[in-house]
């Protein structure tokens, strides 16, 4: 096995990811893809802190992906409660997020990990 992919299948996904600082450059590129994305754009339109949008998207990504920043932000469902959001919306964050992987040059096996949370955080997500 190649030091590289001993790397990858032995460090937490945060690890995987870049820590804290690679999570933050993560979320930068999502959440500018979400603002130039018309599927998804107008949900951002009335955010009156979006600074503090991006830190609670940072905290929650780092501390879910096993780092040690705290998240005390809501959990998915109640953040998506009464929203409404379309399985075509759904779909147009997922790929926003992984077209920010890619452009980080995150690996295959870390990016299918990403996405497995991302499906699995589906059912609190959409037509809530």
């Amino acid at each position: 096995m190649k030091r590289d992919e001993l790397d990858v299948a032995s460090g937490s996904l945060y690890e995987r990811l870049g820590r804290a600082e690679g999570i933050t450059r993560l979320v930068d590129k999502v959440m500018a893809a979400h603002l130039a994305n018309p599927v998804v754009a107008p949900r951002f339109q009335n955010v009156k802190d979006f600074d503090h949008t991006k830190k609670m998207a940072c905290d929650f990504f780092c501390a879910g992906a096993g780092g040690p920043e705290q998240y005390g932000g809501k959990d998915m469902l109640a953040a998506h409660r009464g929203m409404n959001i379309s399985e075509q919306e759904y779909l147009a964050v997922t790929d926003d997020i992984m077209g920010a992987l890619q452009s980080e040059k995150i690996d295959p096996a870390t990016q299918k990990d990403v996405l497995a949370i991302i499906y699995a955080l589906k059912g609190d997500i959409i037509r809530q």
